[in-house]
């Protein structure tokens, strides 16, 4: 097995994962002047941004836009050349799959959940619509330190809101069950509002009203020429034009600090002589590591054949992955890790071509779990993002999404059957029935990590043993929000942890990055 010290004098970083969270957080390593190294598992980097193609048509297998109020993801994709590739989806316009049709989704709520049952009005009944106005009667409703979105609503504003509008947009963007996932966390101004106000609807009026005061311009969401799958692709060319180092198909074994670390690093406590970031202290990204102080602190790498020797590590995998790498240096941080939940998913990708394929305006639709049918949503691909239309004049691609949390029954399908259940639920919200001229299935199993009620605290638990350790940072889609600007978030205060500033990770503890639904079938 070869042993390689890396380490120079500005500090040796290794970032385990290559996802979108991994590069980013490399990229801001290498501005900081650290040498980089990050090491991937599978053969390509990226995670769950993934570029493809269908019948010649480029297109995303997995993530498909970002959101565009938030800076991380689009600064960052213009840091790394594709500043004209930004395109925003040409039609913003969604439906709902419910009670029978498609109905044009609703407008005048926060997330599924409506400042005035009028909003709601054409997708719920007289009985879910007069269950809304009930809402200014009824009682104040504690929200505590958190509270489950679906059973915080419906008991404001009745189970029919839950079901057939929050339900279905929490779902696509967490493959979850509303009724068990944290409203501080995803929906957060909401959670914020409602422990102010006795009433749910006057929350959202509130909050409403806030955002129109903003006015902030430009468009909610982003995508990239080619799809958003270029970003990682993008962000790891310039990591390597900079001189960071990166190994795919690499998996990581075993994670430990240096043999020979003596003094309070290798009783996981912090430095007594200035500490991380500051003078005196050992932070591995100070331009000169006090190795006087604790000649032998840093990091061992384990990967198949390979031993990688480092000054601090960012890791930058899914729970579970950093819950096995943790378990002899953290085992607290690491049970906490277990216990985090995913959901898996699948994604089918069709492409069809003729003279008489047609399909309904707007950018796709939504599908209630209440309603029975077996696809969660739809996105009219070529519809949505102009570059595919334009590139590919006479196919329309499209995509439907499979699975949800707790759903395994589906998912143990073949691939052709998923194609199948597909078509056959396409062809019953929109009529389209003709075989297409390609398919894909592409499945992410595990692929979204569930944000139940608590779940802040869990991860204020794991970043609280972690921080123990020095050299040592988590980030990515588990800790601070499934999107895209979230995961780089995150990555970005992964890194300022390590330089010894807390700043980022205090910002996403006050205001959580949330996670909106870029229309449809994300």
């Amino acid at each position: 097995m070869r042993e390689e010290d890396t380490r120079t004098g500005t500090g040796h970083v290794v970032v385990i994962g290559g996802g979108i969270a991994g590069l980013a957080a490399a990229h801001r390593l290498l501005g900081r002047g650290a040498r980089v190294t990050v090491v991937e598992a599978s053969d390509r980097v990226g995670g769950k941004l993934l570029p493809g193609e269908i019948a010649g048509a480029r297109v995303d297998l997995g993530a498909e836009s970002m959101l565009a109020r938030r800076p991380e993801a689009v600064a960052l994709a213009r840091e790394v050349g594709l500043a004209g590739r930004l395109q925003p989806p040409a039609t913003a316009t969604a439906s709902l799959w419910t009670r029978g049709a498609l109905r044009p989704m609703p407008k005048g709520h926060v997330m599924g959940v409506p400042g005035s049952a009028s909003a709601l009005a054409g997708v719920l009944s007289e009985e879910g619509l007069r269950r809304i106005e009930r809402d200014a009667e009824l009682p104040p409703t504690e929200v505590g330190d958190d509270v489950a979105v679906g059973e915080y609503v419906a008991a404001r504003l009745g189970r029919e809101v839950v079901d057939r509008l929050v339900e279905p947009l929490l779902g696509g963007v967490y493959a979850g069950d509303a009724y068990r996932i944290s409203m501080r966390l995803a929906i957060p101004q909401l959670f914020a509002a409602a422990r102010t106000h006795t009433s749910l609807t006057a929350a959202v009026r509130e909050i409403q009203t806030k955002a129109a005061t903003a006015q902030q311009t430009g468009p909610v969401f982003m995508g990239i020429e080619g799809g958003v799958g270029q970003l990682p692709l993008a962000v790891a060319e310039s990591v390597r034009s900079r001189g960071g180092e990166i190994l795919t198909g690499l998996p990581v074994k075993e994670l430990r600090r240096a043999e020979g670390v003596d003094g309070p690093s290798a009783r996981g406590e912090r430095p007594s002589d200035g500490g991380p970031g500051v003078p005196g202290g050992d932070s591995p990204l100070s331009a000169t590591p006090s190795r006087a102080a604790h000649p032998h602190t840093g990091w061992r790498v384990v990967a198949e054949g390979r031993v990688l020797h480092a000054d601090a590590v960012v890791l930058a995998v899914p729970a579970p992955v950093a819950a096995a790498l943790l378990r002899a240096e953290a085992p607290t941080a690491a049970v906490e890790l277990a216990a985090v939940e995913y959901a898996s998913m699948a994604l089918v990708t069709l492409a069809y071509r003729g003279p008489d394929i047609a399909l309904p305006e707007g950018s796709g639709f939504l599908v209630p779990p209440v309603d029975g049918h077996t696809i969660k949503a739809s996105t009219f691909a070529s519809q949505k993002w102009g570059w595919i239309a334009e590139e590919n004049p006479g196919l329309l691609v499209l995509r439907t999404s499979v699975g949800r949390y707790g759903e395994t029954e589906v998912l143990a399908r073949e691939d052709a059957d998923l194609v199948k259940v597909s078509q056959h639920d396409l062809r019953e919200a929109t009529g389209l029935d003709a075989d297409p001229v390609a398919t894909r299935v592409t499945r992410w199993d595990d692929g979204l990590p569930q944000y139940p009620v608590g779940h802040h605290a869990r991860v204020a638990r794991v970043r609280e043993h972690v921080a123990k350790l020095p050299g040592l940072a988590v980030c990515g889609a588990a800790y601070d929000g499934v999107g895209i600007p979230a995961c780089i978030a995150s990555a970005y205060a992964a890194v300022d942890r390590l330089g010894g500033d807390s700043g980022g990770l205090d910002a996403l503890r006050a205001n959580p990055v949330q996670s909106l639904h870029g229309g449809a079938g994300e």
